[in-house]
């Protein structure tokens, strides 16, 4: 009796009985085959309405999603071919939301690469000017001025935003997860954290202006540590919520541990508790500090325009990348012959691009420096 079973069995799984087409595993041409087919008729479909590329890859993308889809449901089964159609659909949404960021990145290279020098990375705009500009057009000479005081300035108003902010956000966050315990402050704290992180930048920006003029009595007060206020604001809930994340992480083993031994709290907090989650918190500064360096809105109103270096944030107007580039598209040297100052823009939002991807590198680099060491390791 299990002898015919077992032949009955045998002869069902034989190949001679199985389709290669439907046998419940798509060959591994066929999507390929799918996608340019999508792509010739998509192509085609362009051109009778009117030939883009923005329309050809739309009706590509559909074309390719519902025959995938109909093509694996037809050989693997309904639930394959809804996995397959949700599989490509987060694909095609992938590409959707890198394609802009490629765009803008090859475009910032391609425009600010060939300006880009020594010269504009070590000198000011104090000694341009419009005549300048006109010559260099005339001549077919490279630009003159650089950016020297606007990544000056940065580096200055950010490091004194973060030497305002990471205490504040460190030390709040310290008692959101370790001593409130859900109580009234504490709400009303997150609630706060949570508003903060929302408000436009221009807001923080006027902000700190109108209590810059409170305290000096001056309207129109701007210099780099009012910047840095403005900043500070937009950077503290960051700061605070990253902070907070690596704080809750940390388990609650280590402490009772530590209190075991009896280690009074606050140096519980100072010892086991900020060296275990370090990693994390100095993740979430840094990419606190990249999120800010590129505003522009608040440092308008808050730090104003200036050509030359000024190195002091307690005295007079600054410059940073971000209103240097807003300043040569808008307000360029010689209005006649936009091209220079447009090229520097180019150049100094490619050294702002490389800053923000420099900062977003060493989050990972510290991140992984100060992670906790397994035994495996």
């Amino acid at each position: 009796m299990s002898t015919n079973t077992t032949e009955q069995r045998s002869e069902t799984r034989s190949p001679k009985n199985q389709n290669s087409l439907t046998s419940g595993q798509r060959p591994k041409w066929l999507i390929p085959a799918i996608l340019v087919g999508s792509i010739v008729v998509g192509a085609a479909l362009a051109a009778l309405v009117s030939f883009s590329v923005a329309l050809w890859a739309v009706f590509a993308a559909v074309i390719f999603l519902i025959a995938a889809s109909i093509a694996v449901t037809s050989i693997e089964g309904s639930r394959q071919g809804k996995n397959a159609a949700l599989t490509y659909l987060v694909y095609g949404a992938f590409i959707v939301a890198v394609i802009p960021l490629i765009s803008v990145i090859w475009t910032v290279l391609f425009r600010g690469i060939p300006t880009l020098s020594p010269e504009l990375l070590t000198t000011t705009m104090s000694s341009v000017t419009a005549i300048d500009d006109q010559q260099s057009v005339e001549n077919g000479t490279g630009v003159q001025g650089g950016i020297l005081h606007a990544i000056v300035g940065s580096v200055i108003v950010t490091l004194c935003a973060t030497i305002i902010s990471v205490p504040i956000g460190l030390l709040t966050a310290i008692y959101q997860v370790e001593y409130s315990n859900g109580n009234t402050l504490s709400k009303i704290i997150t609630f706060l954290v949570d508003v903060m992180t929302g408000i436009p930048s221009i807001v923080a920006g006027l902000f700190a202006s109108a209590l810059f003029t409170i305290i000096l009595g001056q309207q129109g007060v701007r210099m780099g540590i009012v910047g840095a206020v403005a900043l500070t604001v937009l950077m503290i809930p960051t700061v605070v919520k990253s902070t907070e994340e690596m704080l809750k992480v940390v388990p609650n083993e280590l402490r009772e541990a530590s209190y075991a031994l009896g280690v009074r709290k606050w140096r519980t907090i100072l010892k086991v508790v900020i060296p275990t989650a370090i990693s994390g918190i100095a993740a979430g500064v840094t990419l606190a500090i990249a999120r800010v360096i590129g505003e522009t809105a608040p440092l308008m109103v808050t730090i104003g325009f200036l050509d030359s270096m000024n190195a002091n944030p307690f005295h007079d107007w600054m410059s940073s990348l971000p209103t240097f580039i807003y300043q040569q598209l808008m307000r360029p040297i010689s209005p006649t012959t936009p091209d220079p100052s447009t090229d520097r823009a180019w150049a100094a939002a490619l050294v702002l691009i490389v800053f923000v991807m420099l900062l977003n590198l060493a989050a990972r680099l510290i991140a992984n420096a100060f992670a906790p060491k397994t035994a495996g390791r």
